[in-house]
């Protein structure tokens, strides 16, 4: 099968050597999306509502490179720096993916490679063909 890789343009693709997403047949995955504006700076400093929504809106658009879209979502992980913060990310989250449903994990890690992330996203996509 063909594998293609989609770039988001964050500055830690070629740092740590990573795609945003990647694409197998009909499987795509995204890694941890931090939040990053197209110039790569960080948004919603200290907001993880924010913060969650940039995660979300960057994983829509790599979708859509991908040839997908957010209905294709089958699973998302939702890593946060303060579990307190889980029902702010996941409010987000749902206005996202309120009628899709697909599953989810939300945990608590220590840190990420910027102390200003709140939380990071990772998506599991199978798109319907």
């Amino acid at each position: 099968m063909k594998r293609k890789l989609i770039s988001g343009g964050s500055p830690y693709e070629d740092i740590v050597g990573f795609s945003r997403a990647v694409r197998v047949g009909r499987y795509i995955t995204i890694g941890g999306t931090a939040p990053l504006d197209s110039d790569g700076n960080t948004v919603g400093v200290g907001d993880v509502s924010i913060q969650t929504k940039q995660c979300l809106e960057t994983i829509k658009i790599a979708l859509e490179n991908a040839g997908s879209s957010l209905n294709d979502v089958v699973r998302t992980r939702m890593l946060l720096t303060n579990i307190e913060d889980w029902k702010a990310a996941a409010e987000v989250r749902a206005s996202y993916f309120k009628t899709i449903k697909p599953v989810d994990t939300i945990m608590q890690v220590s840190r990420f490679i910027n102390p200003d992330w709140l939380i990071e996203i990772e998506v599991d996509a199978i798109v319907a063909s």
